[in-house]
């Protein structure tokens, strides 16, 4: 049996152990102190800063409306005032839009009904809408009649504006080839563009180029030649050139600043022929047709869209060629959820029959709306998509009212119809 005997530690040692020290000097010890009471005044400085801005944001704020709304009383006065006056008549000329913003800003926006409020919304996006575009686009087109090939030269764009002064603009150009296929007698209320209620024309794109961008350059010079041999059976009355001009983003969201359109059947390209044409409001074409269910179940807050059938026109059957559909629902502007369909053969008339649920609990069914965009891929090997076409589906759009409206009042029951695919 081993006893264990415990000796305690000598009285030396413990003392030398309890008068342990850090070894720092004093001067060490000043500068640390020196530094923290600096950094306290710096934060009490910056601390003092946000306050004085935040009081005379608040006065200068205050100054302001005050100030529109002495304007907006005095103007008033006056025009009672001129009343009782038989002076010559002056005439001024007023911008609506400065009106209105400066009514928004004397008003609150809780004493407008919410009706007029959305009224006046959509009043000023039409205005946005329909602006006037600058600039002109100088290219070259020629047709080589013994090789059946059509050689199409951008050279420069003259005149554009800068639309932010954030960035600078970096324009490109893209280029459809768009060919009359057929004529769509599905979509109701489409009328040709010169509106004598003939259906309209599916086109159909047969080749698509894009310029390099230049970066900083309101009149940027390009010099890019694309050529494509056409086929037999595409006559050039039959083929219109489309030409946008657009300003790179690099999350794609390219903004189209103008486009040019040139019908080839009128004009004489048998030998190169050097056109410089004024940039136009950007439209849109019919490439397509698309059959949608609409279904809602107000009880459980839910949207059914069928996708049934898309028609397109083909230029060529490709065996490998297949179509799929995404479905997104938005709500002011931001994508809130989406869903996609198989990948389906594509043909003339694609056949999905797909119903895709949405549940949409905490959102106003009349802020939402619908897009379908037609997207073609490949099944034997692996390539990117390419966008066909969309479409856009709510109370937004004056053209969709019709089927938004017989959705709401057939509740949970499924209303079908035909809707124009663009592009």
């Amino acid at each position: 049996m081993v006893t264990l005997v415990e000796f305690p530690a000598p009285v030396g040692l413990l003392s030398a152990a309890g008068e342990l020290k850090i070894p720092l000097s004093d001067t060490l010890k000043y500068c640390i102190l020196g530094i923290s009471i600096t950094l306290l005044l710096l934060a009490l400085g910056i601390l003092a800063w946000q306050a004085f801005r935040c009081c005379s944001n608040t006065h200068t704020t205050y100054t302001q409306q005050d100030t529109v709304n002495s304007e907006l009383l005095y103007s008033d006065s006056k025009s009672t005032t001129a009343g009782h006056y038989s002076g010559a008549p002056s005439t001024k000329v007023e911008d609506h839009s400065m009106e209105v913003c400066r009514l928004s800003r004397c008003l609150s926006q809780a004493s407008f009904p919410s009706s007029e409020s959305s009224q006046a919304d959509s009043d000023m996006g039409k205005q946005d809408n329909i602006r006037k575009v600058d600039g002109s686009l100088r290219f070259s087109v020629y047709y080589d009649q013994l090789q059946s090939r059509l050689v199409v030269t951008v050279l420069e764009v003259e005149g554009l504006l800068e639309q932010s002064q954030i960035r600078s603009l970096q324009p490109f150009v893209k280029l459809r080839l768009m060919w009359a296929g057929s004529i769509g007698g599905e979509v109701e209320g489409c009328t040709d563009e010169e509106g004598e209620g003939t259906p309209p024309v599916l086109w159909t794109v047969l080749q698509e180029w894009r310029t390099r961008i230049v970066k900083g350059s309101c009149n940027p010079l390009f010099g890019d030649q694309f050529s494509c041999v056409l086929c037999k059976d595409k006559e050039l009355h039959h083929i219109n050139l489309r030409m946008e001009v657009r300003d790179f983003d690099k999350f794609s969201r390219h903004t189209v600043l103008g486009e040019v359109r040139v019908p080839l059947g009128q004009l004489n390209i048998s030998y190169p022929l050097e056109l410089q044409e004024d940039l136009q409001t950007p439209q849109k074409d019919l490439i397509g047709e698309v059959l949608l269910s609409l279904k809602f179940l107000p009880t459980s807050q839910r949207l059914e869209v069928g996708l049934l059938k898309v028609r397109t026109v083909l230029t060529e059957m490709c065996s490998d060629a297949a179509m799929y559909v995404r479905i997104s629902v938005q709500c002011n502007q931001c994508k809130l959820r989406y869903q996609k369909t198989s990948a389906v053969a594509r043909c003339m008339v694609t056949v999905f029959n797909e119903v895709l649920m949405f549940s949409l609990p905490e959102l106003p069914l009349g802020q939402c709306k619908i897009v379908v965009s037609v997207y073609e891929t490949k099944t034997t090997r692996k390539s990117t998509k390419h966008l066909i076409g969309q479409l856009t589906v709510g109370k937004e759009r004056s053209s969709e009212d019709e089927h938004w409206g017989l959705m709401m009042r057939s509740v949970r029951q499924p209303i079908a119809k035909w809707h124009g695919l663009l592009i």
